[in-house]
């Protein structure tokens, strides 16, 4: 047995020219071995050493060496083990070394040495926004082991990152320092220079003979021209964006007939150290046409009612995405496909075909499989983590045993996302078809969101400053709240869809207000018939005297309401009405302010009933659908009916008006509809809207009620009223600047109001948790003291833009300019340009 360690550095054999002999050290004494004849040897121990954090039976058994395993010294087992554990970019070094020879038997070790690890990393050239962007984007952590691909693949995505932003000259280095406090550690000194954002300059098309340059370029959305009028359109160049923008280019020349049309060559080169030039050529083809249509394997329709829902006449121009939506999934629901899906036909199929192409005609065939009509066998929810099953099934519209309906899915769908308590953007279905026995099981996903919101806000009204703070809970449960043992109070009861509303205002002793109110949107739980209920107090106090005193100034004000609604199935299921009952108690003493007496009461016992539709795709982004409503609210004549005889001229306000009457009407109108394509994430928005308001008296010995008038102008925020009256904002004018006045300047409302508003919206972010888009306006208003002077189109106009967040703890918040086109008598300030802050309202 050797007593000494045999050091044998086997990796310099691989590299050592055939001789028959080399010279190791054992000891103090020479020992040659013959290289030209290989020995055989049985592995008799395998170490490692050298390592701090890899696992050493895992780099044994990487290297493909086993103790017991016969190997030849040299030989292919060695350099296998190094290539092995090479190819793991892991280690830096590696030497396999014989520390002991007996007999037949040799004991190696694996002397590795660990590539170093990442403990920290820093950027220059960029700002701290950009830094913490970065950060996200090339995902490196500490305790990494750096590699020269890590490094490569780093540089890579920083490249990436700033070419996105339009730096397509971007340079990346890195720097590696050691790290005192850590052994094997680096950090990385990412060094950025951004260069010059480089902007596009111009774009020629070559080749385009039938469209004029302007038109073709339209098409590319994401690649513009540096120009000084593009304030909202970016003209920096971004590969990707290019890559969908030649795609474009030939679907406008594909909608327009010319379906051959490609891109020859195009290029990209500098025109200066900022800006590029990029030349297209294109070949249009020729221009085609359609010609004959005939229809194969049709049985449940007619080929006269399938042309006509295909709406595509002889020598119309070719264009095959026209085709598409005729025949697949067209948002309208108008297409050949839906219409064999909404009657159970779950796996119809249809193929155009091409027939014949004879000069510039096209003649198609529509090859269809219509299958069997599907019935609905299991219908199931996942997702909801909050919300109660229940709540979700009864808006449901695919029942088990019904014929399968695309159309009910989609309406399923939108029932789901009016509640206002899942993600709309993540909403699925998940069909599952069953052939054999003609069912399909469905499954709705759902992503439950945060849907309770907190308002916190200030206003002004009355020369005072007003703080509110509001609490809204849209999955409340009342069912929930006597669970055994508290268990559902977490930290409110929750899940069965109603609303429970809290809110306070005060501004300390001069005013107080509590509102409370609750909507059960399925009363009993059978039907959508809704049942709320509200009531609220407030006081002002104008003096800010005590209560028993009795030069005390104040008001105090009651009400209490309740409503029930239902849903109708005529004309349509969009249709729902409600009726309300609601009493108002206005106590005053020595209350000289808003109201025409001091002291006193006056009661205001009404009946409303409201008509409306509302077909909206979303409730927080409406991209498509309306919204109408038409309301009457009355109170009865009080005068007429129980008291004939009294001359009402002749008594005081305070009697006048101990019992309010009144009736009102209101009509409210709004249309949204998409601009972009079906296929666009983000899609502009145009949305019209049109308002109108009237009341109206009983009694003309009394005349018009000073409660429940109109106040036109402004933001919209009330601050508080006490009077019931309604304030109608109208942007680019100061608050109620559009309200009637009296002879002495105090604004006294209007017995009939009209408004019309035109806006242009796009979003910046559709995410739930953070709903973003801007919007520019045309609105116009005005309100009349009374209807013999009413002019519908005599209106105040204005013009401006805006933005709307949507928080969901929040609400809705906005802020927009507005400026007004119109001059406001004795008030010439009030409409030169205004900001407003909106809150929960979208104007």
């Amino acid at each position: 047995m050797l007593k000494h360690s045999l050091l044998l550095i086997l990796t310099v054999f691989l590299f050592l020219p055939l001789q028959s002999w080399a010279q190791i050290q054992i000891g103090g004494d020479d020992v040659k071995i013959d290289f030209a004849n290989p020995q055989e040897y049985e592995i008799g121990g395998l170490t490692v050493s050298g390592i701090q954090h890899l696992d050493a039976n895992a780099l044994k058994a990487i290297s493909g060496l086993r103790v017991g395993d016969r190997i030849n010294v040299p030989g292919d087992e060695i350099s296998d083990a190094i290539n092995q554990l090479w190819k793991q970019g892991i280690l830096s070094d590696i030497k396999i070394v014989a520390t002991n020879i007996q007999g037949n038997l040799i004991f190696l070790d694996l002397q590795l040495t660990e590539r170093p690890r990442l403990t920290k990393f820093s950027f220059k050239g960029v700002s701290k926004t950009e830094a913490d962007n970065l950060r996200d984007n090339i995902s490196l952590v500490t305790g990494k082991i750096i590699t020269d691909n890590l490094k490569q693949v780093t540089k890579a995505k920083i490249v990436d990152f700033f070419i996105e932003k339009g730096y397509l000259n971007a340079e990346v280095s890195i720097e590696e320092k050691d790290d005192e406090k850590m052994v094997n550690g680096k950090w990385f000194v990412i060094t950025v220079d951004k260069k010059n954002k480089i902007k596009i300059n111009d774009i020629i098309v070559h080749g385009n003979t039938e469209f004029e340059e302007k038109k073709l370029l339209k098409s590319m959305k994401g690649t513009k021209e540096k120009k000084f009028y593009r304030l909202f359109s970016t003209s920096k160049f971004l590969e990707s964006e290019y890559t969908v923008d030649k795609k474009s280019l030939i679907t406008k020349y594909n909608t327009l007939g010319f379906r051959d049309a490609h891109i020859v060559k195009d290029s990209i080169y500098a025109f200066d150290d900022k800006t590029i030039n990029i030349e297209i050529t294109v070949d249009e083809g020729d221009k085609y046409y359609f010609r004959n249509i005939t229809w194969v394997g049709n049985t449940k329709y007619s080929s006269d009612q399938l042309s006509t829902i295909l709406n595509i006449k002889r020598g119309e121009v070719y264009n095959e995405s026209r085709l598409e939506s005729a025949l697949y999934m067209n948002p309208t629901g108008r297409d050949v496909t839906s219409l064999y899906m909404d009657d159970g036909y779950l796996f119809f199929q249809i193929t155009p075909v091409e027939i014949l192409v004879e000069g510039d005609s096209i003649d198609i065939e529509m090859r269809l499989l219509e299958g069997k009509q599907a019935r609905v066998n299991k219908v199931t929810v996942v997702g909801n983590t909050k919300t109660s099953d229940k709540v979700i099934m009864r808006e449901i519209r695919t029942q088990p045993g019904q014929l399968f309906s695309r159309a009910d899915i989609i309406r399923t769908q939108r029932e789901l996302a009016q509640l206002n308590l899942f993600n709309p953007e993540a909403m699925g279905v998940n069909p599952t078809p069953n052939p054999q026995d003609g069912t399909v099981d469905i499954e709705y996903v759902v992503e439950e969101r945060p849907s309770d919101q907190v308002e916190l806000s200030g206003g002004y009204g009355a020369n005072q400053l007003v703080g509110t703070l509001g609490l809204t809970f849209s999955n409340f449960s009342t069912r929930k709240m006597f669970t055994e043992g508290g268990s559902a109070w977490n930290p409110l009861p929750s899940g069965d869809g109603q609303l429970l509303s809290l809110r306070a205002q005060s501004n300390g002793r001069f005013f107080t207000s509590y509102n409370l109110s609750f909507t059960e949107p399925w009363l009993g739980g059978k039907k959508p018939h809704s049942f709320t209920f509200s009531t609220y107090r407030s006081r002002q106090n104008q003096n800010g005297r005590e209560k028993d005193d009795p030069l005390l100034s104040e008001i105090v004000i009651f009400g209490s309401s309740v409503g029930i609604g239902f849903r109708l199935k005529k004309p349509d299921d969009f249709f729902s009405v409600y009726g309300q009952i609601g009493y108002q108690l206005y106590k005053l003493q020595n209350f000289n302010n808003t109201f025409l007496f001091s002291d006193g009461t006056a009661n205001n016992l009404s009946l409303t009933g409201t008509l409306q539709r509302n077909s909206i795709d979303a409730p927080l982004y409406p991209t498509r659908g309306s919204q109408f409503s038409m309301s009457f609210q009355t109170t009865l004549p009080w005068s007429q009916w129980f008291d004939g005889k009294t001359d009402y001229a002749e008594l005081e306000p305070e009697d006048r008006y101990k019992w309010i009457e009144y009736h009102k009407w209101k009509f409210n109108s709004k249309w949204f509809m998409n601009l972009s394509s079906p296929k666009a994430e983000r899609k502009f928005v145009l949305s019209a809207r049109a308002e109108f308001g009237f009341l109206g008296l009983f009694n003309q010995d009394i005349g018009q009620s000073p409660f429940e008038r109109f106040y036109v102008g402004g933001d919209g925020l009330s601050g508080f009223s006490l009077d019931g009256r309604e304030i109608i904002a109208l942007r680019g004018y100061e608050n109620q600047s559009l309200t009637p006045t009296n002879s002495n300047g105090s604004r006294i409302g209007g017995t009939v109001y009209n408004k019309y508003t035109l806006e242009l919206r796009y979003p910046f972010s559709t995410n739930p948790t953070a709903t973003i888009y801007g919007l520019t306006f045309l609105e116009g208003g005005n309100s009349w003291l009374d209807f013999n002077d009413y002019t519908p189109f005599n209106i105040k106009r204005s013009a401006g833009f805006g933005v709307r967040i949507f928080l969901p703890m929040f609400g809705l918040l906005g802020l927009d300019y507005g400026y007004g086109y119109d001059d406001i008598l004795n008030n010439a300030n009030a409409n030169k340009g205004q900001v407003h802050f909106s809150i929960g309202q979208s104007f």
